[in-house]
């Protein structure tokens, strides 16, 4: 089936291997449309390093009290099962999950219909995605993708809708997970991209020229 189809999660962090995760968003699209956003603060595993404060603004009183990350291993390994992880450049979410959680349960390949992995990816990656697809493109930072391709009024309105007011911006885990959604929700807006599977997707997720003949391989045998 076409990739607007199948239920996708677009995952952000804040935080570092020093810290641990701090926050995370998870923006979830069905349909081609973002239909929900989870969100939460974590209680640091570690030091919060001054310069990780001064990105995403999060400091030891603001997660005062919060749960930490590993209490929500069911709900990130039911999400995996339901669809595939999406990130804007997937190398950081997915180093930052597997530091918390190394595997997932067996969970579906959606790279390779109808066979089971525990690995959190194949992961769909809006970075690497908009980096093949519009190379004319002088920056592909999120930020930058985001206002290039005209979609900063909407992604404001969908803030305003899901995050809170004190994380209405960039480096706050719910803004950027809505940002990657808004960017992958114009892919599918666009009907060539938008007929391409989610085995295609995926193999356009990587940069890594023998990955991506690989995956391409599978689709046609």
């Amino acid at each position: 089936m076409s990739w607007p189809l199948q239920r996708i999660h677009f995952i952000d962090f804040e935080g570092s291997t020093t810290s641990g995760i701090v926050e995370y968003a998870v923006a979830v699209l069905q349909g081609g449309e973002i239909s929900e956003l989870h969100t939460r603060l974590c209680r640091p595993t570690g030091r919060l390093r001054r310069e990780d404060v001064a990105v995403h603004g999060l400091d030891e009183p603001d997660l005062a009290g919060a749960e930490p990350m590993t209490t929500d291993f069911s709900l990130f390994t039911a999400w995996r099962e339901s669809g595939p992880l999406a990130a804007h450049f997937a190398g950081a979410e997915n180093s930052l999950i597997k530091s918390v959680w190394p595997y997932p349960r067996s969970s579906p390949d959606f790279a390779r219909p109808g066979k089971q992995i525990a690995e959190w990816g194949p992961w769909i990656d809006t970075g690497a995605l908009y980096r093949q697809l519009y190379p004319q493109l002088e920056s592909y930072k999120l930020a930058d993708v985001v206002a290039a391709c005209g979609l900063q009024t909407e992604l404001d309105a969908l803030a305003a809708e899901h995050c809170p007011a004190e994380r209405r911006r960039y480096h706050a885990a719910p803004y950027d997970a809505l940002a990657g959604a808004v960017l992958l929700r114009a892919l599918a807006r666009e009907p060539q991209i938008a007929s391409l599977t989610v085995m295609q997707l995926l193999a356009l997720s990587t940069l890594d020229g023998e990955k991506r003949d690989a995956l391409q391989q599978e689709e046609l045998f």
